[in-house]
């Protein structure tokens, strides 16, 4: 993909710049401003001044400021050492850094081949008699 390309379909959001709407961005958002509402980008990458809250979703996610509310990342969520995260978020694999902070609730989702043994562990445990603990 050329850079140009990716530029087109990329946002910056510059520090002391506030925006307040709907986002859909289908390569990079890059968030050093203030952004309240709904944000759906391939991989978002918050600032250390940036800061979102709103319904969030992104394949990756890269914090280093705050992000708020509902959280949805598909693939890989990294919180940085100053990142602040809180509210409700579904993830594939999290990193939190030393310093990164989280408050809320969390669910692990997207778990490839332990997924169909726990399937398979729910809907048999009935049948077998057996005592599963579920995660």
């Amino acid at each position: 993909m050329s850079n140009a390309l990716l530029d087109n379909q990329s946002i910056t959001i510059g520090q002391g710049v506030t925006f307040k709407g709907s986002l859909n961005v289908p390569s990079k958002a890059v968030i050093n401003g203030t952004v309240d509402g709904d944000l759906t980008a391939d991989e978002l990458e918050i600032g250390p001044t940036g800061k979102i809250t709103g319904l969030i979703t992104a394949r990756k996610i890269d914090v280093q400021g705050e992000l708020h509310q509902v959280i949805t990342c598909k693939d890989h969520l990294m919180i940085r050492s100053t990142g602040k995260v809180s509210g409700a978020i579904e993830y594939s694999e999290i990193e939190i850094e030393r310093g990164g902070h989280f408050r809320g609730e969390m669910k692990q989702v997207g778990i490839k081949t332990f997924g169909w043994y726990l399937l398979i562990a729910r809907y048999l445990a009935p049948i077998l008699s057996a005592t599963f603990e579920l995660i």
